[in-house]
C-alpha cells in the first residue's frame, strides 16, 4: 500500500474521502482545514498534517488526541508502535477503591489525576457484582479545576450508577451486599472529605 502524500495537489483525494465516509464534527473540521491549506498553498501546514499518520483517519484521530490533550497542558507529541498517539501520563495520580466485600472479592475504584496546567479529571471502575464496566483516564473526558471537585464529581458519578441497582432481582449480575458496601465507602468517602475542610 502506497504511503499518503499530502501536497497542494491532495485536494480531489481528500474531497473523495470526506464524500465517502460519515465524517463527525472534528473529523469535518480537520479536513476542511487540510482544504484551506491546499487553498493557500501552505505545503508546511500540509507536512505538519502528514506527520500525524500515513493515513487521512489516522491524521483526523491522532489530531484530535493530540488537540485534547492541548486542553490538559500535554504537549508532546508521540505516537507508539502502530503509529496511533500515545496516551499522555496523568500527573498526582491516585486510586481509591470501594466496595469491597471479602465474600465475592469484587469492587469499584475511582481515579483521579491532572494535567501540566492543572486541569483535572476521572476514571473509574465498577463492579455490581458480575456485571459492571470502567474507564481509564483520558484527555476526552470531563475537566475540573481542583482535586476535590474532581473526587466530589466521580463520588457522584459511582454514587449513581450503584443506587441505580439497589433492589435488582438480577442475583447474577447485581450483588446487593457490594452495591451496599460501595454506596457505605462512597458516604465515608464524603464525610472524611468534609471533615478535613473544617481543619
Amino acid at each position: 500500500m502506497e504511503s499518503l502524500v499530502l501536497n497542494l495537489r491532495s485536494k480531489k483525494q481528500i474531497t473523495d474521502y470526506i464524500a465517502d465516509n460519515h465524517l463527525i464534527r472534528y473529523e469535518k473540521d480537520i479536513f476542511n482545514e487540510l482544504l484551506m491549506a491546499i487553498e493557500n498553498n501552505e505545503q508546511q501546514n500540509l507536512d505538519w498534517f502528514r506527520s500525524f499518520g500515513d493515513s487521512l483517519r489516522a491524521i483526523a484521530m491522532n489530531l484530535h488526541a493530540y488537540r485534547k490533550g492541548l486542553e490538559f497542558g500535554f504537549t508532546e507529541i508521540a505516537f507508539d508502535q502502530y503509529g496511533w498517539f500515545k496516551r499522555p501520563q496523568w500527573l498526582d495520580t491516585e486510586e481509591h477503591a470501594f466496595g469491597d466485600t471479602s465474600r465475592y472479592g469484587n469492587h469499584s475504584t475511582i481515579t483521579i489525576g491532572h494535567g501540566p496546567n492543572g486541569l483535572w479529571t476521572y476514571a473509574m471502575s465498577y463492579s455490581f457484582g458480575c456485571a459492571g464496566g470502567g474507564y481509564a483516564l483520558s484527555v476526552y473526558d470531563k475537566k475540573y479545576n481542583t482535586r476535590d471537585e474532581t473526587f466530589t464529581a466521580a463520588l457522584d458519578d459511582l454514587k449513581i450508577k450503584m443506587t441505580s441497582r439497589i433492589g435488582s432481582t438480577d442475583t447474577t449480575n447485581d450483588k446487593q451486599p457490594i452495591i451496599l458496601a460501595t454506596l457505605r465507602d462512597i458516604e465515608k468517602a464524603k464525610i472524611a472529605m468534609v471533615q478535613l475542610t473544617l481543619f
